[in-house]
């Protein structure tokens, strides 16, 4: 898999940081940045303003900026550990259409065009801070294990892929959105 110049300065941050900040677990890396470049390249060319809830190690904000110059990326994590190291990466990488809030989703203002999540909460919680995120017809981008799944009522699924990564699994993104309000 090619990494962007950016997503090169992102791996070789959290090489270098990652013990010392407990950023990602033991093992290699790379798998981390496959998982995140192929499901944001499965979503096509986003713009407008998007959230990477929980962006913890900078997966999958760090790629969707890198890999998607139109668009305004937030990176939200809310340890201040985590939110400093993700500083440093999009000051050195450099991600100008990047930014980082040490926040809490609770305190997000919107509204976002777009989501995306990695290992924020389960699908539903997610589901539940978009309701309140995002502008009309926003999008949220679910990044998944393997296994099926379905949207609850409510939210209509616009788009899927499945892909794998180096550690020998597949992975699923699914493009979820709110369906219209019935009048």
């Amino acid at each position: 898999m090619s990494l962007t110049p950016a997503e090169a300065t992102h791996q070789d941050l959290l090489a270098r940081w990652r013990k010392a900040m407990d950023l990602v677990g033991p093992g290699p890396i790379e798998p981390h940045f496959t998982d995140a470049a192929r499901a944001v390249d499965a979503l096509g060319p986003v713009t407008g303003r998007w959230a990477d809830l929980g962006s913890g190690a900078g997966f999958p904000g760090v790629a969707l900026a890198a890999r998607n110059p139109g668009a305004t990326v937030l990176l939200v994590e809310s340890r201040r550990k985590r939110a400093t190291f993700l500083e440093t990466v999009v000051a050195q990488a450099p991600l100008p259409n990047a930014a980082v809030a040490c926040a809490r989703t609770e305190d997000l203002p919107g509204p976002f065009d777009g989501l995306i999540s990695r290992a924020y909460k389960a699908p539903e919680g997610v589901l539940q801070d978009a309701a309140r995120l995002l502008a009309p017809g926003g999008r949220v981008a679910l990044m998944l294990g393997d296994a099926d799944w379905s949207p609850p009522p409510g939210w209509r699924v616009v788009a899927a892929a499945r892909y794998p990564v180096e550690d020998g699994h597949r992975r699923l993104v699914v493009l979820v959105q709110e369906e219209p309000a019935r009048m």
